[in-house]
């Protein structure tokens, strides 16, 4: 695995689950595994929701002069998170998914309904 030609960083972001792990920390450990090299990964443990996380990258994009954003998320999550980033002014936000879909989805579809009309109107 290589971001060599897609990014020059990847941000791994999430909090503390109900699992009891830093969803940050394992995201990064992953992508390590995979041969990411690890100072490439910035790890964001305060991205509680969509709206942290993407307010969080917003600041380390600053700090580090960068100018786009891919989101990689579970194909129903991209919808709401590209919104909350055009709705904190970034203009260039692309984003790709894995092609799997699992029975549990089903939950997160229906939920993900109610969660961005809700991040649409604040």
């Amino acid at each position: 695995m290589s971001i060599e030609g897609y990014c020059k960083y990847i941000i791994v972001s999430g909090g503390i689950g109900k699992e009891g792990f830093d969803e940050a920390k394992v995201m990064k450990e992953y992508l390590v595994n995979k041969g990411i090299p690890s100072e490439k990964i910035i790890e964001d443990s305060n991205g509680y929701n969509s709206s942290m996380t993407v307010q969080n990258t917003r600041d380390i994009m600053t700090n580090l002069n960068l100018e786009s954003v891919m989101v990689i998320a579970q194909y129903f999550h991209i919808t709401r998170t590209k919104l909350v980033f055009n709705k904190l002014g970034f203009e260039n936000v692309y984003s790709a998914h894995a092609e799997i879909f699992e029975l549990r989805d089903l939950y997160s579809i229906i939920r993900e309904f109610p969660a961005y009309y809700k991040y649409l109107i604040l």
